[in-house]
């Protein structure tokens, strides 16, 4: 039996309907969170937050007269700027801009390219690398997992020089010459 509520109790709970609770539809956002192991939910609101941006764009962009030259100039602008940052496949069309989402964003993500380039097993393990400091994009060596990586970056994320993975992968391969055995 449960005691009957007293006057403070039944106010408090008049704002809050604990029988009729409505369930919170996160269920993609809790997949894309595991998925890419994101550990802050705020970079997914970023990331949904700018799908959306770029998807109303596009879509403001198609509601212009298609001969009109802002129209044509805008387009060109918007898919070079979403191919370079490795949100598109290709330049075609405005329709492919309907495909980004908060994926699209995480995917780009430094943990997912080095993934992608096989520097790591999986996620977790790109990571750890990433938050120990054994990854570099460029000179300058990166530890934050939520740094996205640009489609010319790409070719630059690489072992810091001092790391011991990347000694371990060096002498697996049997390319570790003399002058590196000093360092």
């Amino acid at each position: 039996m449960v005691r009957k509520l007293k006057y403070h109790e039944q106010k408090l709970l008049k704002k809050a309907d604990f029988i009729n609770w409505e369930v919170d539809n996160n269920v993609r956002e809790v997949r894309v969170l595991r998925k890419f192991r994101l550990s802050r939910r705020e970079d997914y609101t970023v990331y949904n937050k700018l799908s959306r941006a770029v998807r109303e764009l596009a879509h403001k962009i198609s509601e212009l007269d298609e001969k009109e030259p802002f129209r044509v100039q805008s387009t060109a602008r918007l898919l070079e700027k979403l191919y370079a940052l490795g949100l598109l496949p290709t330049r075609q069309n405005l329709q492919l801009c309907d495909t980004v989402s908060a994926s699209s964003f995480c995917r780009r993500r430094l943990p997912s390219i080095v993934v992608k380039l096989r520097m790591a097993q999986n996620l977790k393990t790109a990571i750890t690398f990433i938050e120990q400091g054994h990854i570099r994009v460029g000179p300058e060596v990166v530890t934050d997992p939520a740094y996205l990586v640009t489609r010319s970056m790409e070719d630059f994320v690489t072992w810091v020089d001092s790391s011991k993975i990347r000694q371990h992968v060096m002498e697996y391969n049997e390319e570790r010459d003399d002058f590196d055995l000093g360092a």
